[in-house]
């Protein structure tokens, strides 16, 4: 079964196909030529033989110096079947289209970047007829994004930093990183990106803290996931289970980010049954410094 964070992955490079080559020429270094056109391809690779192959994603960029087929792979973990596929696909497209395939893999595993980024030799091992090194795109290389202005110059490649690093103790830069260089985007488009980012997280913690912090954007609720949040509150009631769902996620935000919560602020926070204060100290918890400021102009 395709994973929702594996699907999550391609839909990115389907919505922005321009963070591929922008990838290969500023994380990979390579010399990949300016596209100034992309179309989607289909991904189907089967012949008359009934054996499936399918491809991932398959974009077709046309530039000066030709048109290359951008064909990605999403890796979860080594797969040693991949290693027999990957030139398959490669000679088959290059016959088919009669232009140059390009093969980019992309993991958020260290391990499976490496496995992956290990040349296929086809022939003899000291003269081989054919040798496939892949592009790997993959924590190792893709740029560790936790500064704001950063992620806002190039909001689809502190996505891809997102889904890649998204997990241990610098989640929280980087996704806070993202969610205030989403506020750059007009909302439907910002909408989107934070829906790809939460389908990749794989790190329940890092997910739940996502949702929070899109929920303090108030984008949470044009999400699919925020129905199931609405189901659970309309079991619980309605008005309380906003409350008490508020409460808890600014006292969270506070805790991923590191920031110390005394007893009075918790004891303040849980105690609070004002749903706009709850919002407006929600939204301070993301960008706060100490939990007090939480309270910042405020009567005790």
């Amino acid at each position: 079964m395709v994973s929702s964070s594996h699907e999550a992955m391609h839909r990115i490079f389907q919505k922005d196909p321009g963070l591929l080559t922008r990838a290969l020429q500023q994380v990979l270094h390579i010399p990949f030529p300016e596209p100034h056109d992309f179309a989607a391809m289909n991904v189907d690779l089967t012949e008359i033989e009934p054996i499936e192959r399918r491809v991932d994603t398959l974009m077709r960029a046309e530039t000066d110096r030709g048109t290359y087929l951008l064909v990605v792979e999403s890796q979860g973990k080594p797969d040693d079947r991949k290693r027999g596929s990957w030139p398959y696909y490669l000679g088959y497209l290059r016959e088919k289209y009669r232009c140059e395939p390009v093969l980019i893999v992309v993991t958020q595993n260290s391990a499976t970047a490496r496995w992956a980024a290990e040349p296929i030799h086809v022939g003899v091992p000291e003269r081989p007829s054919m040798t496939v090194w892949p592009f790997v795109l993959g924590p190792d290389n893709v740029p560790l994004i936790t500064d704001e202005r950063e992620a806002a110059r190039d909001v689809p490649l502190a996505v891809l930093s997102a889904m890649t690093h998204g997990r241990g103790r610098q989640a929280p830069a980087i996704l806070e990183s993202l969610e205030a260089a989403l506020r750059t985007l007009d909302r439907d488009t910002a909408a989107v990106l934070a829906q790809f980012v939460d389908s990749c997280l794989a790190d329940p913690q890092a997910r739940q803290m996502w949702r929070d912090l899109m929920t303090a954007m108030q984008y949470f609720w044009r999400h699919p996931f925020a129905e199931e949040a609405r189901e659970e509150g309309r079991e619980e009631g309605r008005e309380e289970g906003r409350i008490q769902a508020l409460a808890e996620m600014t006292l969270n935000i506070l805790r991923w980010r590191g920031i110390d919560v005394p007893d009075q602020v918790r004891d303040r926070v849980d105690s609070c049954t004002d749903l706009d204060r709850l919002t407006t100290w929600s939204q301070r918890a993301v960008h706060a410094t100490t939990a007090e400021e939480l309270f910042e102009g405020e009567q005790p």
